[in-house]
């Protein structure tokens, strides 16, 4: 991680943070880095019904019906399709609502997340 110091200000008596120069006192900025991103994928199975696949594609990941059905087709064609790409925790939540609602349908469908 870079730093980058910020405008020097003076030091109070009761002021301990940062490095002392003298009278003044250096604060350091430390630079955020973007969160990796997580792919939640969808696994095509014999059982799970082809609207329900669109279903939760609309109501878990906000894709139109449209989109939906052209990833419901890859899962179906291809056995793995990516529904959306989110920060870890947000992957692992909607990774594990789609398959708490599955169970609730009694469908088998399976979800998972990986590294993008």
């Amino acid at each position: 991680m870079s730093s980058k110091p910020l405008y020097p200000r003076m030091a109070s008596s009761g002021d301990r943070s940062g490095d002392r120069q003298g009278d003044l006192v250096v604060k350091e900025r430390t630079e955020t880095k973007k969160p990796k991103m997580w792919k939640v994928l969808i696994h095509n199975d014999d059982f799970t019904t082809m609207e329900f696949v669109v279903w939760v594609l609309v109501t878990v990941f906000h894709h139109s019906p449209e989109e939906a059905a052209r990833i419901m087709l890859h899962v179906h064609s291809s056995g793995v399709g990516v529904a959306g790409v989110f920060t870890r925790e947000i992957a692992e939540t909607k990774s594990r609502k789609v398959v708490q609602l599955a169970r609730a349908h009694q469908f088998p469908l399976q979800a998972t997340t990986e590294e993008a």
